[in-house]
């Protein structure tokens, strides 16, 4: 199964409406189950609702004009109503979108990961039951009342990789996103553009919003964790990612995430069985 980071549509067609929206009618929420292979692209589009990508199993990646948001299995993704957008199917997904008015979409304007909680996740269940059997009652409205209560307490997660508008720069994180070396130094990459290090420093912080280690730390996270969710073994995904120490990898991994690798890949695949 491919699990690569490759695929890019940053350049796709011009931003569309949603054919999807329309059927939406008048309802306050709608819930949609997608199961997508491996390496599809949704390309890209916008909606007149705010839209909650859930996964339940698998990694896609959202992709904006300001970067890239990795949502692995027990995550969710908040995207804002009106923002162009698209999806990168990373491994086999089975999702759930949830689209709502603009009103009960948290008071966010911009997009965020969260971890899908334990009563959000039973709450989703039980609405998409109950749409799907066409069932409005009491017990319907309840669900949909308490799962927007709990939308509004969601928890963003760091999931998110910023992107460089600099053609040239991004050209360098992409190519490090697709094959991560965690050798490489900041003198490295400044040499490639031609620029001094504290030159190089200021530019890649004014792109990116973060330093130049921090970032090549969440890339080499954000390749790592498809693999990781798919089940490869944690040597293996540190390898892949060029280090030669187990423990540095997870060191680094726990920085990033707040927990180690294998806890991160047992907790991805509960949740997926559950």
């Amino acid at each position: 199964m491919d699990h690569d980071l490759t695929i890019s549509v940053s350049n796709a067609t011009p931003e569309t409406l949603d054919d999807g929206d329309e059927a939406l009618g008048d309802q306050r929420v709608v819930f949609r189950w997608h199961h997508y292979p491996s390496a599809h692209v949704v390309s890209r589009h916008l909606h007149a609702r705010v839209q909650l990508v859930c996964v339940f199993a698998g990694v896609v990646v959202v992709e904006t004009d300001d970067g890239r948001f990795m949502t692995p299995p027990g995550h969710g993704l908040l995207v804002p109503a009106g923002l162009p957008h698209s999806h990168i199917v990373v491994s086999d997904v089975a999702m759930v979108s949830v689209y709502l008015n603009p009103t009960d979409g948290a008071g966010r304007k911009e997009p965020f990961v969260f971890e899908v909680t334990d009563l959000a996740r039973s709450l989703l269940l039980e609405a998409v039951k109950l749409q799907e059997a066409a069932i409005a009652n009491t017990r319907s409205c309840l669900v949909q009342e308490l799962l927007l209560e709990e939308i509004t307490n969601l928890e963003e997660k760091h999931l998110a990789l910023s992107f460089p508008s600099d053609l040239r720069l991004a050209g360098l994180c992409r190519g490090f996103l697709e094959a991560p070396t965690p050798g490489d130094h900041i003198d490295d990459w400044a040499g490639r553009l031609g620029m001094s290090r504290r030159a190089f420093t200021r530019f890649f912080r004014r792109e990116t919003g973060v330093s130049f280690l921090d970032w090549r730390q969440q890339a080499i996270v954000f390749a790592s964790m498809p693999r990781l969710s798919a089940g490869q073994p944690v040597t293996s995904v540190a390898l892949e990612a060029g280090y030669r120490n187990i423990g540095a990898f997870t060191t680094m991994f726990r920085r990033v995430m707040g927990l180690p690798p294998k806890r991160y890949a047992e907790k991805g695949r509960s949740f997926t069985k559950r």
